[in-house]
């Protein structure tokens, strides 16, 4: 039996941000402690006492607006359900507004061990502008609180591209947040979801090009990799060691159970989603769930998942398809988006700025 991750989807926010189209709703006491009950039903429900976790993943949402001993209950159920690894990675998101030092502590003592901080940016006029409610001066301190209460595996995340966002600018966040207590980075180009507020001609006007993203994203990666934080995926860097393994669960097509409204899983052979719907979320006994795929993580599905690591694709996985891809791999290698070594092909920084349109190439063709 394949060991197990949990992902948590924790779906309440002090204030929605205008790009983000995350499930979340607004934070109530009530409201927060009668998901904490149904999330604790349905571990119970999904219980397998000889299945190990080795992963948990509380992610948003801002599931650091939770209390520490609803964190905790969470995380003991799944003790009691399930056997939690010693040496789990446990992961929780946390906006740097909802975090005191105390609050720090306690959740260390609960079990958290691995902190995802949401920073976004370095600079204050940023931050207001993508609807942020922390300053550049409340990140840092975040981040060095959670260092004094023990927490030594600590994620930021960092936001490129934005409206009218310059490389002079960029390379100061980056200076700034590398020179903090962190393992890793989480780094995302800044997207217009439809729906969002941020979908808008003022916004959009204001972004800049692909050759100007294409610039700030390469610019990312060198300063990110000087300072030791070297890439292991389209968006996501770290120092040696401290790859986030829940995450890897994804991109290598390995189980996780989701939990909580809008949470997806890979689980005993399925892929289902959870309805975006909390209030039905609560009223259940059980969650209401979706299949997406009856039969998970095929050649194409596998492929395109393993292509977004940096270690990429080995090509001995899906024998039978060796040759179309190896077919594919000069005209791609010539323009600089992929590399091989006959065993194994991956992405390039070029490559993974243009992942969707290569991977589709490269797989779907």
């Amino acid at each position: 039996m394949r060991d197990l991750g949990i992902y948590i989807h924790v779906p309440f926010c002090g204030k929605k941000c205008g790009y983000c189209d995350f499930y979340s709703v607004k934070w109530t006491k009530q409201a927060a402690e009668d998901y904490t009950a149904a999330v604790l039903r349905n571990i119970r429900h999904y219980s397998e006492a000889d299945r190990k976790v080795d992963t948990v993943y509380l992610g948003g949402g801002t599931p650091s607006l939770l209390t520490s001993m609803q964190i905790e209950s969470i995380l003991s159920e799944i003790r009691r359900s399930f056997l939690l690894d010693q040496q789990a990675e446990i992961t929780m998101e946390a906006n740097p507004c909802t975090i005191s030092a105390e609050k720090l502590s306690e959740l260390r003592n609960a079990g958290v061990n691995r902190l995802s901080i949401g920073v976004q940016s370095m600079i204050d006029s940023e931050l207001k502008m993508l609807g942020r409610v922390h300053s550049a001066e409340r990140a840092v301190q975040a981040v060095l609180d959670a260092e004094r209460a023990g927490f030594e595996n600590i994620s930021c995340d960092l936001m490129i591209a934005l409206p009218e966002q310059k490389p002079e600018s960029l390379q100061y966040s980056v200076e700034k947040l590398t020179k903090l207590p962190i393992k890793h980075i989480s780094a995302y180009i800044l997207k217009t979801e439809e729906g969002t507020p941020f979908d808008c001609d003022e916004i959009k006007r204001k972004l800049p090009d692909e050759d100007g993203t294409a610039e700030l994203y390469f610019e990312m990666v060198q300063l990110l990799e000087k300072h030791g934080f070297m890439q292991y995926e389209v968006s996501n860097f770290a120092k040696e060691g401290y790859t986030s393994r829940h995450n890897c669960r994804y991109w290598k097509c390995e189980d996780y159970l989701g939990i909580g409204p809008a949470a997806h899983s890979c689980y005993n052979g399925k892929r289902f989603a959870v309805d975006r719907d909390i209030t039905g979320f609560i009223r259940s006994g059980i969650q209401q769930i979706t299949v997406t795929d009856e039969n998970p993580c095929g050649f194409e599905e596998y492929a395109m998942l393993r292509l977004r690591l940096k270690e990429g694709l080995y090509l001995d996985d899906f024998p039978e398809h060796r040759n179309e891809i190896e077919k594919k791999l000069p005209s791609l290698v010539n323009a600089g988006y992929v590399q091989t070594d006959g065993e194994s092909v991956w992405l390039t920084p070029k490559g993974f700025l243009m992942s969707n349109s290569v991977i589709g190439y490269l797989v779907f063709d």
